[in-house]
């Protein structure tokens, strides 16, 4: 008798789970920034610059605080803990942008929310690392990142719903948008078990300069590369700005994230399989390149097919770059770093963010629209130049 198929092998239920964990958040937390740009410029007022500091030094923070949650969890060998503690912060930080009544206690939400994604961000992909079998690694973080983002598509989805049923009342969107980010928590605490940690190992400071020179030159030209990649996206709020500068009604402005999220959502899965079986160094250069013609496009059109065309670019270069950059930073580091690897990459990424979303701001401001996607562009180009002079790691390792 032949023998039956090999069955295929399949990513364990605690993927699975992270993966609705972050989908559940992203429906909370993108029903909110999804309004949070035209909230700040219509309701309360603010100019094209505070809402780039306010954008870009919330999530700076939240990549900032990846370092320390990250070096903390490997040093504990534990990861469920801080990525609790940092979804329930996020939850915490949900009522006050329905409450808030100046950019100030804006900054102060964003600034609790983003704190409680940093704290969970290094663990919880440090935890992805952990769970996933090393030869289906790419296709985990594409797993997550496509529910994730999927999250990132229901949101605007819903709060553009809300707006029309509510006569665009954005104050009701926000506190409906309570009730996912609490059902997150308890899946979180619920679904996920954590594997043990190995017996016998001793607690040590991860950050000392041994274990640091462990990490090697492949995953610190990762971090350059990823830092440069950032100072080219830079938030998407500015997205949202431009199609509504072109005309755009305030009930549909989360469309806007609805389009970009559906083409990531429906391309991170994918593209994280394939990133288990081709050169990593192609994939990420072609996802450069699709980003210099979303800029491009954006630059060139605040409405129209053309405008939708680089919205929707742009959620396909997420798609190819993000789970992808995750599967390098785990592939370069050694496992009892990685928490501390993720960590140091976000801490760049964060700076860059930070510097990207104020520079994108200034040249609205001074310039107009079409200044700051073209700054884009250029840095992208710069990011695919450098890749090209010192190549990456090509490819999945045994590690």
């Amino acid at each position: 008798m032949a023998a039956p198929p090999a069955s295929r092998p399949r990513l364990p239920a605690g993927i699975w789970a992270l993966g609705f964990v972050s989908l559940l958040m992203d429906v909370s937390s993108e029903m909110i920034h999804s309004l949070l740009p035209v909230f700040l410029v219509t309701t309360l007022g603010a100019s094209m610059l505070v809402v780039g500091l306010v954008e870009g030094a919330a999530e700076s923070l939240a990549l900032a605080t990846k370092v320390f949650s990250g070096v903390l969890s490997d040093y504990l060998g534990r990861r469920k803990p801080l990525a609790l503690l940092g979804y329930g912060l996020g939850a915490l930080s949900k009522p006050l942008f329905a409450l808030a009544g100046s950019a100030g206690m804006v900054l102060a939400a964003r600034a609790i929310d983003r704190f409680g994604k940093g704290l969970r961000g290094a663990p919880r992909d440090a935890l992805v690392a952990d769970l996933a079998p090393a030869a289906m690694r790419g296709a985990a973080f594409g797993l997550r990142q496509s529910l994730d983002t999927v999250g990132a598509f229901l949101g605007p989805l819903l709060a553009v719903a809300l707006m029309l049923l509510w006569s665009d009342d954005i104050r009701a969107v926000f506190w409906v948008a309570v009730v996912p980010a609490v059902l997150c928590v308890a899946l979180l605490a619920i679904g996920v078990h954590e594997p043990d940690a190995p017996p016998g190992v001793r607690r040590r400071n991860p950050i000392r300069r041994d274990n640091l020179r462990q990490l090697g030159g492949s995953y610190w030209w990762v971090v350059a590369v990823g830092a440069v990649f950032t100072l080219a996206r830079f938030s998407e709020a500015f997205l949202v700005l431009r199609a509504q500068q072109g005309g755009l009604p305030l009930a549909w402005a989360p469309l806007v994230l609805i389009a970009m999220n559906l083409v990531f959502a429906a391309g991170a899965y994918p593209f994280g399989r394939l990133a288990d079986r081709i050169d990593h160094r192609r994939l990420l250069a072609a996802g450069l390149a699709v980003l210099v013609l979303a800029d491009l496009l954006l630059a060139a059109a605040g409405a129209g097919p053309l405008l939708w065309l680089g919205i929707a670019l742009w959620g396909l270069h997420m798609a190819m770059t993000q789970g992808l950059l995750a599967t390098m930073v785990a592939e370069a580091a050694p496992a009892h770093l990685r928490g501390t690897a993720f960590g140091m990459f976000n801490l760049a990424a964060g700076a860059a963010l930070l510097a990207a979303s104020l520079v994108a701001g200034w040249l609205w401001d001074t310039w107009g629209a079409a200044s700051t996607f073209l700054a884009g562009a250029a840095f992208s180009a710069m990011a695919l130049a450098a890749m090209l002079l010192r190549p990456l790691p090509t490819g999945p390792s045994s590690r």
